[in-house]
């Protein structure tokens, strides 16, 4: 007895399922799941199971005999054991042949499960969306185009209640022809856009006879369809050209607003040689560097020209630029060249050709070109402008050739002065020597410093004896403090003590030296002692600023500041600050100030009475009388009246003769460290003995509830006062 299997699916098909052998005179009644009842010639009934329904167990089952029970279930539509079977396979091969199995049954839960199980989210989805289809025909149409048998998804999409997935599926897949069959029978304003889609694909195979056919079948000349229109005509205007009627293709480019229609199509016309017609399409679709290109191609100079202002691209310059300086154009080549920034080549044109050797230095100068400056130095050679040469030698990096042409024509300190910083030790040594051997001392010595030969430097620096003594000795201070070399140290100092040519040098060199040495102790004693030199000589400012800098670099480098440096500061600082008080009207502060510069009159030997007479004049302004009193007195003793300017000399005496003691008392300030009460020009606290820091712009002392500093040197200001 042969079993067969029907299935209710998306075609209809009936499959063998097995063959069983009935009994010898059995005659089957009926069939149930498997299991058939016979009647045997005795008139009884008995019930035997086929062969194709009997059940086994996987575990029992080989991997050949799992693949039999597996397709046998398969057959039967037993998804349940077949799943069974699957798990012991673990075969993706097995899954996906029961997954198919359960979309041919349109068991569409049950194939959910099996994708789901394999991972397949494409597929997932998909059957998600269509699971709750209850249109028969629709269903199995969808589960059809999944399988891949889209004339059976077709055939069955077609007897749906939506025929038009039928066309939509046709369309998906690019079955263009069977697309526009079905179009016209299902949906007849679909044509035109399937005709554009067909013509797309027919234009990118390189049909295009065909394409052109579609394209213009897809033209529709409805206002609401202007965007399809315009892409179909676009694909006429390429086809046409393509199929050989340019000049069709190209008058409706032209009339076409679309620019990148106009590029394909010059783009087109490039490949088939059509120079001119492309060239004009570059232009008026405005792309100049393609435009002139293609112009150029034509040899269409007088085009190219026109279209040049427009043109960025620096080989179409370069291309116009050649041909114009074969014409003997130089000034328009010249340009090009600029144009495409071939500096080179303008620089070529403007010596060789127009003969404008300032517009070459120009452009040599701005562009840093180097072959530009050796065609510019050459240029220079010929004219015997030497110096102008070695400039441009240096500039191209031919240091060699520019020394060697200072040397011939005496031209080393040019040389030397043009090469800075971008030469080698070779090179600066090469200079050395030569001044060296031209005795040249303070030049030598500058260079053998630049090569890093401190000793030869110093010798040569120290042999200068000429208005460039100055500068020698400082740079051969730079020496020292380069090399960091005891004996060349101890050369030096024997030299500014004057051991050398027994002439002392001015004692500003020691100090320079302890800086650059950065013995900061002993230019802080040099220091002090050339400003008590300044003093002496009336120079207050250049002994504030001596002292100031090197207050500045020994807080910088962390070092105690000496006392005397600090005290010998605030004197001379507060006598600076005492014109700027008295100019704005400030006279208690500048006859404080003036007080406390009288208390050390001895420090300022040469103007000890035009200082003393300006403490009485500011302490009467600013009504201490008494202090006014006491250094009228003073000024009165023999060894300063003669000296007294005679303008001041009554007012003082009267008020000697006449004498006002009366005098408001010194307002006071708690001090930072310890808030005992002082005056406020006491930078001595008598309670806590600390130095207190004075306000650079008041001299007074500084208070914690106001304190500040100078933004540009750090200096201790009080906050207030400082941005008044």
């Amino acid at each position: 007895m042969k079993a067969a299997a029907g299935h209710r699916g998306f075609c209809n098909e009936c499959l063998l399922a097995g063959k069983t052998k009935l009994p010898f005179g059995t005659v089957p009644i009926m069939l149930n799941c498997g299991e058939v009842t016979l009647q045997t010639p005795s008139g009884k009934v008995m019930n035997i199971v086929l062969e194709s329904h009997t059940t086994r167990k996987a575990q029992d089952l080989t991997l050949t005999d799992l693949s039999k029970a597996l397709e046998q279930c398969i057959k039967l539509r037993r998804f349940k054991e077949a799943w069974d079977f699957c798990k012991h396979l673990n075969s993706m091969e097995a899954w996906l042949q029961m997954g198919k199995a359960a979309l041919r049954a349109l068991d569409i839960d049950f194939a959910l499960r099996v994708y789901r199980h394999i991972g397949d989210v494409g597929m997932v989805l998909s059957l998600h969306k269509i699971r709750t289809l209850e249109d028969h025909k629709l269903l199995a149409g969808y589960v059809a185009m999944f399988l891949g048998e889209f004339d059976a998804a077709q055939a069955a999409f077609m007897e749906s209640s939506l025929p038009l997935a039928a066309l939509e599926m046709r369309r998906d897949l690019m079955h263009w022809d069977s697309a526009l069959n079905l179009a016209k029978r299902l949906a007849p304003d679909q044509i035109p856009y399937i005709s554009k889609e067909y013509a797309q694909q027919l234009e990118f195979t390189g049909d295009s006879q065909n394409a052109l056919r579609h394209y213009e079948s897809g033209i529709t000349r409805e206002e609401a369809r202007r965007d399809h229109d315009e892409a179909c005509a676009a694909g006429v205007a390429r086809m046409s050209i393509r199929t050989g009627d340019i000049r069709r293709g190209v008058n409706m480019a032209l009339k076409m607003p679309s620019r990148v229609l106009k590029k394909e199509c010059a783009a087109i016309l490039e490949t088939m040689k059509q120079w001119s017609e492309a060239a004009l399409l570059y232009e008026k679709g405005e792309y100049w560097d393609k435009a002139a290109s293609v112009y150029i191609k034509s040899k269409n100079w007088a085009k190219v020209g026109e279209l040049l202002p427009q043109v960025t691209s620096p080989k179409i310059h370069i291309q116009y630029a050649k041909a114009k300086e074969q014409d003997g154009k130089y000034k328009e080549a010249a340009a090009a060249y600029s144009s495409a920034k071939d500096w080179d080549n303008v620089i070529r044109i403007q010596l060789d050709h127009l003969q404008n050797p300032d517009e070459a230095v120009r452009v040599v100068r701005e562009s840093e070109s180097i072959d530009g400056a050796k065609m510019v130095a050459k240029f220079f050679i010929k004219l015997s402008d030497f110096g102008t040469a070695i400039q441009f030698l240096v500039m191209s990096k031919c240091n060699d050739e520019a020394f060697q042409l200072a040397q011939q024509h005496s031209q080393m300190e040019v040389y030397a002065d043009i090469i800075g910083s971008d030469a080698t030790p070779e090179d600066y040594q090469s200079i050395a020597v030569y001044f060296e051997n031209e005795k040249n001392h303070f030049m030598a010595g500058k260079f053998f410093l630049f090569c890093g030969q401190y000793s030869r430097a110093l010798k040569h620096f120290l042999r200068v004896q000429s208005i460039e003594d100055t500068q020698s000795i400082d740079l051969a201070i730079e020496t020292v403090g380069q090399a960091n070399d005891d004996g060349l140290t101890r050369v030096l100092i024997n030299f500014l003590m004057g051991e050398t040519d027994g002439m002392p040098k001015d004692a500003k060199y020691l100090f320079r030296l302890y800086m650059a040495l950065k013995q900061y102790p002993e230019a802080a004693r040099t220091a002090i002692i050339i400003a008590r030199e300044e003093q002496n000589a009336g120079q207050y400012r250049n002994a504030h600023d001596v002292l100031f800098n090197m207050y500045e670099e020994l807080r910088k480098e962390g070092i105690k500041v000496p006392v005397d440096m600090q005290n010998n500061l605030m004197i001379l600082h507060s006598y600076m600050l005492v014109k700027q008080h008295a100019r704005k009207g400030q006279h208690l502060i500048a006859a404080r100030l003036l007080i406390r510069v009288a208390n050390n009159i001895s420090k300022f030997p040469s103007h000890i009475v035009p200082i003393l007479t300006s403490t009485v004049i500011e302490c009467q302004k600013a009504g201490l009388k008494t202090s006014a009193f006491s250094y009228a007195t003073m000024l009165l003793r023999p060894e300063y009246k003669n000296q007294l300017d005679l303008k001041y000399k009554k007012k003082i005496e009267a008020i000697v003769r006449r004498p006002d003691k009366t005098e408001e008392e010194e307002t006071t300030s708690p001090c930072p460290y310890c808030d005992f009460e002082l005056t406020d020009m006491e930078l001595s606290c008598p309670e806590c003995k600390n130095q207190i820091p004075y306000c650079i712009a008041t001299g007074v002392h500084l208070t914690k509830a106001d304190m500040g500093a100078c933004p540009k040197c750090d200096f201790p200001a009080l906050y207030e006062a400082f941005t008044k």
